[in-house]
């Protein structure tokens, strides 16, 4: 039975692929909404002000479902959970669209929201059990698909706003969309017998054998370091997002055209390096990914705050996000290998912590920015950067410590 998850076996290459298309629906859902914020801003008759808070809904409708995630996982397994998270996401994707003031608006969000934060932890954990089947890093490629889906959004929401669509047809074409590819998951991913099976095979508590002595003593500082890690990184990246092109108008008095391909340059950069990032990390081993990543992307940020030359700038945002680009899934991995009877408890902490971050970054940019420029205001991911370097060993996995090694090669001696 073992055999029939091996990491050249059909069950393990089709959950693969459907773990492949759930991030990639969550990127396309998430690009459709972001893309058509300023015609359901303009319809709901919102200001700018109140929609920044009515955002923040959503956020919090993540971080509550996130909470409740772990429970789920532990019950049904992370499949069930995803898909229920999937087809929130598709339902609640048109709300938006059908919002006719900011009450409504706010509470559309908030659902979304709730879609959003449980498949976020739900499809990570079940990336995770696949990651563990194949035996390699293969979590990075997860996250780019996430990219390239929000790639593919951004350009269906603009086909349909070219067309003059009006944006509930937008929206439900998305989700329409969203439901094709949500079926595949459902076909293609675990269920929780085989997350377990893959579970009682590599664990080292279920097998006899012993962890790492980290591993058993000190669980939940390691969850913290984790966190912590997710918070800075995503916090990072959250203030590129939002204020990498205004930063390049500001301090290089670029016009809005040109300043747009700084995010344009950050973003490529990120989605290429998240495609190298497995080959990467299976060769040096992810503590190597962090911590050169880190030392990559504080490099870059360098570049950007002291270059007075645009083509310099950009080359700074290309390496701050192909630096930053391979860091969370290490994190993500090695949270979902802490206690794994209780890995989507963990996880939901982990990744709530980097959901933190990333709602946090561009406000705490934006607030610093406001006192000393935005331009030293990214001194503080520079610092952040610098110090995941500190904190990368935390994403030793089990498979690379002494006990892990042995407990590999007495499988293969075995098989």
């Amino acid at each position: 039975m073992a055999a029939s998850l091996s990491n050249t076996s059909p069950q393990l290459l089709r959950a693969r692929s459907g773990v492949f298309g759930a991030f990639a629906i969550v990127g396309f859902l998430t690009a459709i909404w972001l893309v058509n914020i300023p015609d359901i801003q303009q319809r709901t008759g919102t200001s700018h002000a109140v929609l920044g808070g009515l955002i923040l809904l959503l956020g919090l409708g993540a971080l509550i479902s996130m909470q409740f995630a772990g429970l789920l996982i532990k019950r049904f397994g992370s499949r069930t959970p995803t898909l229920m998270g999937l087809g929130l996401l598709l339902v609640s994707v048109n709300l938006p669209g059908m919002a006719s003031d900011a009450l409504s608006l706010g509470i559309a969000l908030f659902i979304f929201g709730l879609g959003h934060g449980l498949t976020d932890v739900a499809m990570n954990q079940h990336a995770v059990v696949v990651e563990r089947g194949y035996r390699r890093p293969i979590m990075s490629a997860f996250h780019a698909f996430f990219s390239l889906g929000g790639a593919l959004g951004a350009v269906t929401g603009a086909a349909g706003q070219a067309i003059h669509l009006h944006v509930s047809w937008i929206l439900l074409g998305a989700a329409l969309l969203g439901l094709i590819g949500t079926a595949w998951s459902a076909f293609s991913m675990l269920p929780k017998a085989s997350e377990e099976l893959l579970d009682s095979h590599e664990d080292p508590a279920t097998s006899g054998e012993t962890a790492s002595p980290d591993h058993l003593t000190a669980p939940k500082r390691r969850m913290l370091a984790l966190a912590l890690l997710a918070f800075l990184v995503l916090l990072s990246e959250g203030a590129a997002n939002d204020w990498s092109a205004l930063q390049t108008v500001e301090h290089l008095a670029e016009p809005e055209a040109a300043a747009a391909l700084a995010y344009g340059a950050f973003a490529a950069a990120m989605t290429l390096g998240r495609l190298l990032a497995d080959r990467v990390s299976h060769a040096v081993g992810p503590v190597k990914v962090v911590r050169f990543g880190s030392l990559l992307a504080a490099a870059g940020m360098l570049v950007v705050v002291a270059s007075p030359f645009y083509p310099l700038s950009l080359f700074g945002w290309l390496l701050f996000g192909l630096g930053l680009s391979g860091i969370i899934p290490q994190v993500y991995t090695a949270a979902g290998s802490i206690g794994r009877s209780d890995a989507g408890k963990t996880l939901s902490r982990v990744v709530s912590s980097g959901y933190i971050g990333l709602l946090a970054g561009p406000a705490i940019i934006g607030w610093l920015g406001g006192i000393f420029g935005l331009t030293l205001a990214f001194l503080l991911p520079l610092l952040f950067c610098v110090v995941g370097t500190f904190l990368a060993s935390t994403v030793t996995t089990d498979n690379e410590t002494p006990a892990g090694l042995a407990l590999a090669a007495s499988r293969d001696a075995r098989s």
